[in-house]
């Protein structure tokens, strides 16, 4: 199940030579309710591509969001992206679970959360 989502923010840096994951905003983290550590999948909007890495903590406030090692291949600074985490979840819990939703304007600065996406309509 859907765990956290960052809707929209863009990629600040793009460090090949930095070891590998993704530096993300402390409090952006914090918000979202994603640990330090936790697989993460980032979902490149300007380009399509989809991959796997894991978070780090940026600095608390820098809007960072830094792609690294093997993966700033696939994201360039300036690139809208997507970042989900997932869960796993026992049959009793998926009743009441709610993902936790973050949403950025273009200067990567949160405009809102939620922890529901609107139904899709025709």
């Amino acid at each position: 199940m859907l765990k956290a989502k960052l809707h929209r923010p863009s990629v600040t840096h793009s460090e090949l030579g930095y070891e590998g994951s993704c530096a993300i905003d402390g409090k952006v983290l914090d918000l979202a309710g994603i640990r330090e550590y936790e697989q993460i999948q980032i979902y490149n909007v300007n380009n399509g591509a989809r991959f796997t890495t894991y978070a780090i903590r940026a600095e608390e406030g820098s809007r960072i969001i830094s792609v690294n090692g093997a993966a700033a291949r696939l994201a360039a600074v300036g690139d809208v992206v997507i970042i989900c985490t997932y869960c796993i979840l026992h049959e009793a819990e998926l009743e009441t679970h709610k993902p936790s939703l973050v949403y950025f304007n273009q200067n990567n600065e949160v405009i809102r959360s939620s922890n529901a996406i609107p139904v899709q309509m025709a």
